[in-house]
């Protein structure tokens, strides 16, 4: 209908052009025979009357078929309106089911996220705990060996003191010996 062969009640141009021919043909033939033969004016009406439901049935085929066409043309719009229906249905079930594919992925990956932090986050829980552990310890066991020490330490003081003491009074008896000897020789060279 918006073609270049534009369609005039069902039929196209040349179509048209064509049946008009045809017409005018059969209608210049019917006269020129009419006017030759020189007929009655009752059989000429009948003539007339004739090519009239002639045209008559052919005017009705025409409707006939355009009506045809018309229901045609309805008919596969209304096929097409179904099948356009179809995609859009379609298309709203794939973007759903897409759309609640990628909100799984996302609430699984936020999931995996999550444990991964909190594992990483009990993990570093127990490495405080077990290096606060360990420095308790560490501290404890430096804070004895610092108390050993000092003990050992006072207790070699106290040992040194009781040698040096020892020492001093064997130099002591030693020298008042030594002397009590020199003495005891010298009265006697005497």
């Amino acid at each position: 209908m918006g073609s270049t062969n534009q369609r005039l009640c069902g039929f196209d141009k040349a179509q048209a052009e064509t049946i008009v021919s045809a017409l005018t043909t059969l209608s210049n033939v019917s006269l020129d025979t009419i006017y030759k033969e020189m007929v009655t004016q009752a059989q000429q009406e009948i003539t007339v009357q004739q090519l009239m439901a002639h045209l008559d049935s052919i005017r009705k085929d025409m409707v006939i078929l355009e009506k045809s066409e018309f229901a045609n043309l309805r008919a596969e719009n209304q096929k097409m309106k179904i099948e356009l229906e179809q995609v859009k249905q379609q298309l709203i079930n794939e973007t759903s089911r897409i759309r609640a594919d990628n909100k799984l992925d996302i609430n699984l990956e936020r999931s995996r996220v999550t444990d991964m932090f909190t594992d990483q986050e009990k993990k570093l829980m127990e490495a405080t705990t077990e290096f606060t552990r360990n420095d308790t310890k560490t501290r404890g066991i430096i804070s004895e060996t610092g108390n050993k020490i000092d003990t050992e330490i006072a207790s070699l003081k106290t040992l040194m003191e009781s040698n040096k003491l020892e020492t001093i009074r064997y130099l002591a008896a030693s020298v008042f010996t030594c002397l009590a000897i020199a003495l005891g020789v010298y009265r006697l060279w005497k």
